[in-house]
């Protein structure tokens, strides 16, 4: 084991980001130094916190997939995520499924190399989706285009 698995205090397993409001439910931020995102919470100047929340499990999911079919040697050449999320109806809203719709197109994908990089990041690798409520369900759909 290296020595950054052993110590869980190593300044690589935190991240840290800060918010500013910048006026009604608009709010500015990132990481220190970092790049900026803007969000509303109406949705109106940038996209709405639960929003952010599928682009960030799509995002992660879609990293993961990524790298895995590199490694496969795949040829991947290009990836769509299509992310979707029902809420629960009352207060927090929080959202009782997702489903991942992965779009892609490669020189040698196949549907068995597709579905296991999906299948391992959406299981094992996604730490946002691995953050959530694991008892919630998660689908996932893949589309090799020609």
């Amino acid at each position: 084991m290296t020595d950054d698995i052993l110590n869980p205090d190593d300044p690589k397993h935190f991240r840290h980001a800060t918010l500013h409001w910048e006026h009604d439910t608009v709010f500015r931020g990132g990481p220190p130094g970092g790049q900026e995102i803007v969000t509303d919470g109406r949705g109106d100047e940038g996209p709405d916190m639960v929003v952010l929340l599928l682009l960030a499990a799509g995002g992660c999911a879609g990293a993961d997939v990524v790298s895995i079919l590199k490694k496969m040697q795949a040829g991947l050449e290009s990836l769509r995520i299509e992310v979707s999320g029902r809420r629960d109806p009352e207060p927090p809203k929080r959202y009782n499924h997702l489903t991942l719709r992965f779009v892609m197109r490669g020189t040698a994908l196949t549907e068995a190399n597709t579905a296991r990089a999906v299948e391992l990041s959406v299981s094992k690798y996604c730490s946002v989706l691995r953050t959530l409520d694991p008892e919630m369900p998660v689908d996932t759909e893949i589309v090799i285009e020609s």
